[in-house]
């Protein structure tokens, strides 16, 4: 068995400048800025919804040595694994003396990206007097990159997956590649899209780059460094102060997948947790073995997981950088579920990786409940939608997570219809959609009674129906129906998440997870987004919040009598 341990790059120490913290700060916030510049660029330039609306992407700059100077805020899930393509881009294509100005390298290769071959990331190294400073990245959604269907929850291998780009130079020197850049474009369904998604990163890395030149040029490069080596520092002590305050000792916690996507049966496994002093240490050494379908999730996206969970724990709000994770150590075992080798499937990789930030949250929140929620609908509620224009012919897809009720917590009630924690995205407006898509949303509510009661109930999830104009096919990608989401503290469930399909001939059936279903004209398919657990004993709920919920419309009547029985209508 061979067991696997990763922990944060620590640099060694050779400032040479003393540097003070005003100067430091306004680097930090000179570093946020730039990340930031890179979103707004590629917001304003890309093609799909799914970039510009969802927000499905990441983007980052790097120091030489690939640790995160800074992060815009857009999706955490990816945030992990960033670090790793850049790494793996630069080895692919012949380490740091291969590159030069002006190259720009495609990437996506799951078992070193961290994501599915549809997730591809655009890594920029950045040159400053000639010499190699840093890099810019930004991984993106593609709707599809020619895999068996633009979306799949049944793959047996990775080649079913999509094409991969195991670290190739799209441009060298500043000149364009186009071999590769044709390559890519006969690989995929919606060509028109992926050339505007692609040429939106572009543009974005190239900003990021510009904006740290800026940055290195004003203050000079040793000093810059001196900062950066600070920032790093201050955030590990940030950290360091808040995992303190968790006493030392051994923790475990489950979890459990509804299937593995091609087996029937749910897949559970098991996460141990050890504080020791101000580290922590994540085990997912004796979690099954790779799985025979795609619910595998390969290191990079493990890391990820954990660093998200970590970042939002103990990060006092702040953008992290390479310091926050230096206490994390997290060991995984080779050819498992949670560190697969080739050729296992890994294209739903996110899925169980959500259910680790809840787990680590549950198995703290028994030594520590203050500083931690109950339970999310704990899942992306993800769809994949594509097709044929009727009129013209024209392929085309979409695609979009859904949000869930999110947990209570210590002093308040769990927010509504929100994007799970790992995901940072946002739904697509209704006249985007209906006007980009062959189908009208008759349906868009909050859930009642989804919310888990308690002292602080949970959020509600959302009754979302889509009813077709014309032929369509759809992938789901919807967990957690088994395993509702958990209160703590005597907190209660929340309500499961959930597909439902009425065809037009009168036929209904449940579809949470399934590849390439064809629905017609007239069919609609509602999504039945999750709640998110209770906090705290529900007969310690105080009655003005409980009139006032009912008010809302947030609960029945019925939902009073079941679990608030202390109260008394007038």
């Amino acid at each position: 068995m061979e067991i696997n341990t990763y922990k944060s790059k620590k640099l060694e120490d050779n400032k040479n400048f003393d540097c003070d913290p005003i100067t430091t700060e306004i680097i930090r916030n000179s570093l946020n800025s730039a990340a930031e510049q890179m979103k707004k660029v590629l917001i304003r330039s890309a093609f799909s919804p799914i970039i510009y609306e969802v927000l499905d992407f990441a983007s980052a700059i790097y120091d030489k040595n690939y640790c995160m100077l800074a992060q815009s805020p857009s999706l955490p899930g990816f945030m992990g694994t960033l670090s790793f393509c850049v790494e793996e881009a630069v080895k692919e294509v012949g380490g740091t003396k291969n590159l030069y100005d002006g190259d720009i390298i495609i990437y996506n290769n799951p078992y070193g990206s961290g994501s599915h071959s549809q997730d591809a990331a655009i890594v920029k190294p950045i040159f400053y007097n000639n010499n190699l400073v840093g890099y810019s990245a930004i991984k993106a959604h593609w709707l599809d990159t020619g895999g068996k269907e633009p979306y799949s929850t049944d793959t047996v291998d990775i080649f079913q997956e999509g094409t991969i780009f195991p670290g190739l130079k799209l441009y060298s020197k500043g000149e364009l590649v186009e071999d590769v850049y044709k390559l890519i474009i006969a690989n995929t369904r919606v060509p028109k899209a992926i050339i505007g998604d692609l040429n939106a990163q572009l543009n974005g890395v190239k900003a990021g780059a510009n904006a740290l030149k800026r940055i290195i040029n004003k203050f000079g490069y040793d000093l810059f460094y001196a900062s950066v080596l600070e920032i790093y520092d201050h955030g590990e002590k940030l950290v360091r102060k808040t995992l303190s305050r968790i006493p030392n000792g051994m923790y475990t916690g489950y979890g459990q997948l509804d299937n593995n996507g091609n087996d029937e049966g749910v897949v559970k496994f098991k996460m141990n947790i050890e504080v020791r002093d101000s580290d922590l240490i994540l085990d997912f050494s004796e979690c099954p073995d790779q799985q025979n379908g795609p619910i595998n999730c390969p290191l990079p996206s493990t890391v990820s997981k954990a660093r998200v969970a970590f970042a939002m724990m103990a990060g006092n709000g702040q953008q992290p950088n390479e310091g926050f994770f230096r206490p994390l150590i997290i060991k995984t075992r080779k050819g498992s579920m949670f560190h697969p080798v080739s050729p296992a499937p890994c294209f739903l990789n996110g899925w169980p990786g959500l259910q680790v930030i809840e787990i680590i949250y549950k198995i703290l929140s028994e030594k520590l409940p203050e500083a931690f929620p109950a339970s999310s609908g704990g899942c992306l509620i993800g769809a994949v939608w594509w097709g044929k224009r009727e009129k013209d012919g024209e392929p085309w897809a979409d695609g979009a997570p859904h949000p869930v009720g999110q947990g209570g917590f210590f002093c308040g009630d769990g927010v509504t219809s929100m994007h799970h924690n790992s995901a940072g995205t946002r739904m697509s407006p209704t006249e985007i959609w209906e006007s980009r898509n062959p189908w009208l949303i008759k349906k868009i509510e909050l859930a009642k009674d989804s919310c888990g009661p308690g002292e602080f109930r949970g959020g509600l999830g959302l009754n979302l129906e889509f009813e077709m104009l014309e032929d369509t096919f759809i992938t789901t990608v919807v967990e957690r129906t088994k395993n509702p989401p958990w209160g703590i503290k005597q907190g209660l469930e929340g309500r499961a998440n959930n597909v439902e399909v009425n065809k037009k001939n009168g036929e209904k059936f449940n579809m949470p997870k399934k590849s390439g279903h064809k629905l017609s004209q007239g069919d609609k398919i509602s999504f039945l987004t999750g709640g998110g657990g209770g906090y705290g004993n529900p007969k310690n709920r105080k009655i003005e919040s409980i009139k006032n919920d009912l008010k809302q419309g947030y609960i029945s009547k019925e939902h009073i009598r079941n679990y608030y029985k202390f109260f008394e209508f007038n």
